[in-house]
């Protein structure tokens, strides 16, 4: 016997199999409305406790940068021995207030007293041969005189029997060569006293040439020992200028070479501030900018006297002489925190510093609706900055709140959910 089915109604109906297909297509209708309607935009969930907000401002913006520097003598003296030798004792300590010409250490070199002694045989030798050289010139030159008297005799002798000699044979009184051989014999005394005479000329001109190079040759031993006694005073190490002694790198025993720093003097008259200043900043500090600086309650001004062009590990060093008045108190190594004015004041749109800005690098920041309970990344753009606030170019506008705080656990989300 057939059974009757009778037709599904309510929610049998819905159900069913038959009504399975629709129930596909709104899902599918629904899912497709949703993506088409859905915000695509990430968020995440921070605690509003642990984020900075700061307000964005219009106001003056002093174009200043921080930077720390070290009180340094405006002149400061090396002292570096010009003699090696072995630290032999120490008369000032380090930190010491000297005069000019103070002991500060004395110096001992056994090698140079070694040279002192041969320099003065060598000069005593030299000076006896000069001694010994003028006596037996002396001598020849008395030698030399005295066979000049000795054949002046002799001419006039000749000369007396030559005369009596020719007049005996121009009366025929003697024969012709005895007359001769009395000429002969005038004549040869004269040319031997006239080469005694030449002689005695030649060995005064070589005399004096010979006496005047070894008076010069001693004159420069002389000369050359005065300047080795000179270099036995160099072993004392005195101070060169009146100030402080800052510096004093030597102890008893040491061996210190000729030229090595083993010392300064500090001029206590006047100083100096030196910073070392981030590379960022080169094309803008040059000499005539001027920094402030507060010193027991105390305002004091300081002018950039030098720029050094090199930088080492990512900064640059530049000298600050005092505008004016500097601390009464004032030490070498003092740590002076100025702020160095790179240029006029300007009104600008203005954000406090933050951490924040590691993360982005200026590039963006979050920002708060006016609920205040979401924060969304906004594209910004960041100028100058100073130790308190970034100037804004572009991107935010007064009155406008931001994170200033850290972004690092905020990921790359693009909403911030505040609660």
């Amino acid at each position: 016997m057939d059974r009757k089915i009778e037709p599904k109604k309510g929610f049998s109906l819905v159900l069913s199999k038959k009504a399975m297909p629709y129930w596909l297509g709104a899902l599918v209708v629904v899912f497709v409305v949703y993506l088409l309607l859905r915000d695509d935009v990430r968020t995440f969930r921070v605690n509003a406790d642990t984020v900075s907000v700061s307000e964005v401002i219009s106001g003056e913006f002093n174009d200043y940068i921080r930077v720390s520097g070290q009180v340094q003598p405006m002149t400061t003296i090396q002292i570096s021995p010009l003699e090696s030798g072995v630290v032999h004792d120490i008369f000032i300590e380090e930190g010491a207030k000297v005069k000019a010409g103070d002991k500060i250490l004395e110096l001992k070199n056994e090698n140079l007293d070694m040279q002192i002694l041969n320099s003065e045989a060598d000069l005593a030798e030299k000076e006896n041969l000069l001694r010994n050289t003028l006596i037996s010139m002396e001598q020849e030159k008395l030698s030399v005189h005295q066979d000049m008297l000795q054949l002046q005799m002799e001419v006039k002798r000749y000369r007396r029997a030559y005369e009596a000699q020719k007049e005996l044979y121009q009366e025929d009184l003697i024969a012709k060569e005895t007359y001769l051989q009395a000429e002969e014999d005038y004549e040869l005394a004269e040319s031997r006293l006239e080469l005694v005479k030449n002689r005695a000329i030649q060995d005064s001109l070589y005399r004096s040439v010979q006496v005047k190079q070894m008076q010069e040759s001693l004159n420069n031993m002389r000369v050359n020992m005065q300047m080795i006694r000179r270099r036995k005073e160099h072993l004392m190490i005195v101070a060169p200028i009146d100030g402080e002694l800052g510096l004093l790198d030597a102890v008893l025993g040491q061996s210190v070479s000729s030229g090595a720093k083993i010392g300064q003097i500090n001029n206590l008259g006047s100083y100096k501030i030196e910073a070392q200043i981030d590379e960022h900043y080169i094309d803008r500090v040059m000499p005539g900018l001027e920094a402030q600086f507060e010193r027991q309650d105390e305002s004091y001004s300081a002018v950039i006297r030098k720029v050094y062009p090199e930088v080492r590990d990512g900064k640059f060093k530049a000298d600050f002489k005092f505008n004016g008045a500097h601390p009464e108190n004032i030490r070498t190594g003092q740590t002076y925190n100025l702020n160095l004015q790179l240029g006029q004041p300007e009104e600008a749109v203005m954000i406090p510093r933050g951490t924040f800005y590691q993360k982005t690098g200026g590039k963006w920041i979050y920002v708060l609706t006016p609920e205040g309970d979401k924060a969304f990344k906004r594209e910004i753009h960041i100028g100058r900055q100073n130790p308190q606030y970034y100037e804004v170019l572009d991107g935010l506008k007064p009155g406008e709140k931001v994170i200033t705080s850290g972004y690092d656990n905020f990921g790359d989300n693009d909403c911030l959910v505040l609660k």
